[in-house]
This record gives C-alpha cells, structure tokens and sequence, in this order.
C-alpha cells in the first residue's frame, strides 16, 4: 500500500500550470487584486466544502470522496483551459474547490488508519513524509514536462488540459483501495447523522485547547506561505529580462524556462525537506521544539524578503522563497503527525479536514488583502506581512513551550 499512497501523490502533483499560474492571471489582464480575489473565492469554496467532506469521508467511505475529489479537478482543468474571461475562472476555482476540499485530509486518513492496521503508527511522521517525497519527485517531473508543453505549445492555458490523463488514472488507484481503509463509522448514515458528526467535531476542535492551537499556527504558517509562494513568479518574470539568454526567446518561452527550473529545484528540495522532518524532531526533543524553530526561521525568511524587494535584489528573493519553500516542506509532516496525535480515532478525516480548513480561512483572508498591498505598495510587503504574522505566532509559541517544558 505505500507503493500506491506513493503513486496517489506522484500523480497527483502532474500539475502542469502550477509554475505558472499567476503568469496566466496577469497575462489575462488581473490585477493582483483581482487574482486574490479568485484566491478567496476559492478558499471560501473550500472552507464550505471541507468539514462535511471529511465527515461524510468517515461515515460514507473514503474512496468515494477520493474520486469526486479527482472529478473535480478534471472538470476544472476543463473550464481553466478554455476559459477567457474573469467570470468564467471563478467557475473553474469552484470546480478546483470541490476536488481539494474531497482531498485533504481524506487521504491523509486513509494512511494513518493502514498504519494503525499494521500497528505501525508510531512512524507515522517518517511514512507521511516518505509518501509527500514522492509528491514532491511527481512535482520536480511535471515543472519539466510544463516547460516542454510551453515550448510546443506556444500558451500558458493549454497545460490544462495535459493534467487529464494522469488524474483519470489517479481516479481508478484511488477506488482500486482495499475496502478496510473506509471510514471507521461506515454503515448507510444519513446525511442530518453526517452533518451532526461534523458540528461536534468542529465544536471539539473550537473548545479543546490542543486542537485550537493547532489551527491558530496552521492558519499563521501554512495560510500565508500558500498565498505568497505563488508570488515568486512574477519575481522571475522580471529577471529573465535581466538575463540575456533568456529574454532573447520568443513569446513566453523565456519566463517558462527560469520558472520550470527553479520550480523543479524547489521540488527536489521538497523531497528531502519532507523526509527528513522526523529527523528535525528528533533533534529537538519534540515536536514542539521543532516547530518552535521552523517558525523562527520563517520569520528570518520573510524579513530578509523586505530589503531585497526594495532593492530589486531578485536573485536574493528568489533564493528566499526556496528556503522558504525548503521550511515548509520540513513543516508539513510534522504538523499533520501533531494534529493526528490530539485527534479521535474515529474522526481523525474530520479533525484532519479541520486543519486544511484553517490553512483555507486564512488564504480566503489574507489572498485579497496582500493583492492590494502588492498593487499599491510594491512586493516588499510580501515579506512585511508575512514576517508579522510570524512574530506573532512566535511569541503565542514561546509562552506556550515554556509552559509544556
């Protein structure tokens, strides 16, 4: 099983437009504005959709989620390919909501409850880790195939329609799962049984401090980093003009190139940052040692952003945004395995749909508001906002370890 969770995750990254998916808004004439707000609205979409996804995961079957979460995704690959105006993305976001929000922390699920099977949870941190390296090595190919597809192409929007295939074949690994990683509460409840599992759950979550904090880092950590990290692209954008080579190249060729490679880097580094985090724990004592450090280095991360972006020093904030990439990277596992720690067996999808949720309120919130920033400020506020929010988790978390040690 954890060839096919490995294969789940390879092809699920075969996201060809994803170098370059704010190269496509700009290109359509958005404003960073107007892209938040597509960000937003899909956030929203997937706030609404999240919760009842994870509890109707565990009580009407995982597989099932899975597959719609796949469907949807193809139905939006659709809609962004062909699509031409603003209005139109709007509707293929809604789509992209609906397979994320049937994704995460479904699958996660499915993981921990094989690894609870074969009464291996202990090494859950170092699986989900090893699983997420694959990911990342399905990342690192699809920035290469992108760049081919540019190339021959000659556009932007037409890599959607590439993604299909290898979702179609995600579709049928996922449904081909063994029947006993379905939800623990599996057994025809209605949908008024599925909605009251959900409000407890989220009830629990509100009012259990473990599970609240949690949510209160996911939300300061994994939010914002998945609102700024696209804004890398512009950044290279502006310095392949600065580069002889690849400003010389016809159309968008140039821009495709640089922003394949260094997303291809950003993918190699992942996989290492993703299976070695149970290392970084082990190192400092506990997981929440290694949080405590992770949030001081993205804190250095983001103000060190400041100074470069106003100096136009771009090669510096590229480098930036690949360490910043590398943290998150060595976040990831290790938040999902604290999460799974504090959560009810028989919940765990829920509580894990939970903690995507909170990443989602955060990106709806903070998508829009860093568009205008960027609009009327300049990029330097990328590294402002984000260096903030970073102080101010980092302060919450020192009382907070001080209390546990």
């Amino acid at each position: 099983m954890l060839r096919r969770f490995s294969l789940y995750g390879f092809l699920k990254n075969q996201k060809y437009y994803e170098p370059f998916i704010l190269l496509v808004f700009l290109e359509k004439g958005l404003s960073f504005f107007q892209i938040g707000l597509l960000i937003a609205f899909r956030e929203l979409a997937v706030t609404v959709m999240e919760i009842p996804s994870g509890a109707l995961a565990d009580s009407h079957g995982r597989r099932l989620c899975m597959a719609g979460s796949m469907a949807g995704y193809i139905v939006s690959f659709v809609v962004f390919g062909f699509s031409s105006s603003f209005h139109l993305l709007f509707l293929a976001m809604f789509f992209f909501a609906i397979g994320d929000a049937f994704r995460t922390g479904t699958h996660k699920a499915m993981i921990f409850k094989w690894l609870e099977n074969q009464g291996r949870l202990s090494e859950k941190t170092m699986i989900y880790g090893i699983t997420r390296s694959w990911s990342k090595t399905g990342t690192a190919l699809s920035s290469i195939i992108a760049v081919a597809l540019v190339w021959k192409t000659g556009t932007f929007s037409t890599v959607f329609f590439f993604c299909i295939p290898p979702y179609l074949i995600n579709l049928v690994n996922l449904i081909t799962y063994p029947g006993d990683l379905e939800g623990e509460e599996r057994g025809g409840k209605s949908l008024p049984d599925s909605i009251a599992m959900m409000k407890s759950s989220v009830v629990e979550a509100v009012k259990f401090k473990p599970l609240r904090n949690l949510m209160v880092e996911t939300m300061g950590f994994q939010g914002v980093h998945k609102v700024t990290g696209d804004y890398i692209q512009p950044v290279i954008k502006t310095m392949v003009i600065s580069i002889p080579l690849l400003a010389g190249l016809q159309g968008d060729r140039g821009s495709a190139t640089l922003t394949g490679a260094i997303y291809f880097v950003l993918a190699i580094l992942g996989i290492f940052g993703s299976r070695f985090s149970h290392r970084l724990v082990t190192r400092a004592g506990d997981e929440s040692g290694s949080a405590l450090i992770l949030w001081r280095a993205n804190f250095l991360s983001y103000a060190a952003l400041i100074p470069m972006l106003l100096a136009g020093w771009y090669i510096g904030a590229v480098i930036v945004f690949i360490l910043l990439e590398l943290i998150q990277n060595l976040w990831r596992p290790m938040q999902v395995s604290r999460f799974d720690r504090v959560s009810p067996g028989k919940r765990r999808a829920t509580v894990l749909s939970i903690e995507s949720q909170a990443k989602s309120i955060s990106a709806m919130i903070y998508a829009p508001v860093l568009g205008l920033m960027v609009d009327n400020l300049g990029l330097w506020t990328l590294g402002a906002s984000g260096a903030v929010i970073a102080l101010i988790v980092i302060i919450m978390r020192r009382r907070e370890f001080q209390t546990i040690h």
